[in-house]
């Protein structure tokens, strides 16, 4: 049974599906599972710093289910999308029904699409990688691919890692920073690629512009086929999702700091250099991402065998919960200055 738990992250979805079928106040569903009900129990959940053995690693790296359950996302995700433009366009909806529907669809994005497309973009497989590319897509953060992989893995916790949210910088202006950010390098890093390969930079071999334009080309097939307004409210369910990406890049590093050494180099990537969260529920919704010090120390480490590091540093409260005080800079502050 203790396999089966990650069959919860499915809840994320569920509540969309909720959303879009019963429209009204249920349009939210997803919002309030995710940032009520679960900042709720996870407080009232054993939380747990216990390790797998190393057998117990070595039957749960050898057992597909895990990766099974990741890639079950994809269906799952465009499903709902296909049926939130179902919904547009066969319903007469209040624009409080609309901003619901988005913000449900949006956060299934940033958990199924973004989250799931993070694990498996660390995968040296090549079916793997595709599959975390098809996943960022709709959240228009495709880019995140080479960025995070090459480099916030290599400079996180330093002042050019534009996903490392710095001491006293509030989350607001740290969406546009990280973002504006993190495209930019992602074209640096890829640039730099193909000189390194003697390969010419406007070309196909250059996956900056194949993901621009696989991702223009996304946006106009929605509205030829549909009209502006779905293309533009398909976009906001997007955002919303890499903004929740974003968010918890806020909370995984906010003010933590590698040493520069002597020589010039940055101290190695350590678990004390990302914010952990052991609340279970929590743990189990994201596939074991508020486990983040274990994925920084070493990243090919696959989701069901992360370690708990009692030097990393933990936050007071799961993820979700995190996200909502860092809405309010003052009493995010408040808090995690005593803990910084």
């Amino acid at each position: 049974m203790r396999d089966l738990k990650y069959l919860a992250a499915y809840l994320i979805p569920l509540t969309a599906v909720i959303a879009l079928s019963l429209q009204g106040l249920w349009s939210y569903s997803t919002v309030i599972f995710a940032f009520g009900i679960i900042p709720i129990m996870d407080p009232l959940m054993p939380r747990s710093e216990a390790n797998l053995t190393s057998d117990q690693k070595e039957t749960y790296l050898k057992n597909k289910v895990f990766d099974y359950l990741l890639y079950l996302n994809l269906p799952i995700m465009y499903g709902i999308l296909i049926f939130l433009v179902y919904t547009l366009t066969n319903n007469s909806l209040a624009n409080y029904e609309i901003t619901g529907l988005v913000l449900s669809v949006g956060i299934v994005i940033g958990t199924c699409g973004i989250n799931v497309g993070h694990e498996l973009g660390h995968r040296n497989n090549k079916m793997e990688q595709l599959l975390a590319k098809v996943l960022l897509l709709p959240s228009m953060y495709m880019h995140f691919f080479i960025e995070h992989n090459k480099g916030h893995h290599k400079n996180v916790a330093t002042p050019h890692d534009p996903a490392t949210a710095r001491y006293g910088e509030i989350l607001y202006t740290f969406w546009i920073r990280s973002t504006i950010g993190s495209y930019w390098n992602a074209w640096l890093l890829e640039n730099t690629r193909l000189k390194k390969e003697g390969k010419a930079i406007f070309s196909l071999h250059n996956e900056m512009l194949l993901f621009l334009l696989v991702q223009t080309g996304y946006l106009l097939s929605i509205y030829f086929i549909f009209n502006l307004n779905i293309m533009l409210l398909v976009l906001a369910a997007g955002v919303v999702g890499f903004l929740l990406l974003e968010s918890i890049n806020y909370i995984e590093h906010y003010g933590l700091e590698r040493k520069l050494l002597p020589n010039g180099r940055y101290e190695r990537v350590q678990p004390k250099h990302s914010w952990n969260a052991n609340f279970e529920l929590g743990r189990i919704i994201l596939y074991e991402l508020t486990r983040h010090s274990d994925h920084h120390y070493l990243a090919s480490k696959k989701y069901q065998v992360l370690d708990h590091h009692d030097e990393s540093p933990q936050l007071p409260l799961g993820y979700p919960a995190s996200i909502l005080m860092a809405l309010v800079p003052p009493l995010w502050f408040r808090v995690m200055h005593k803990k910084v």
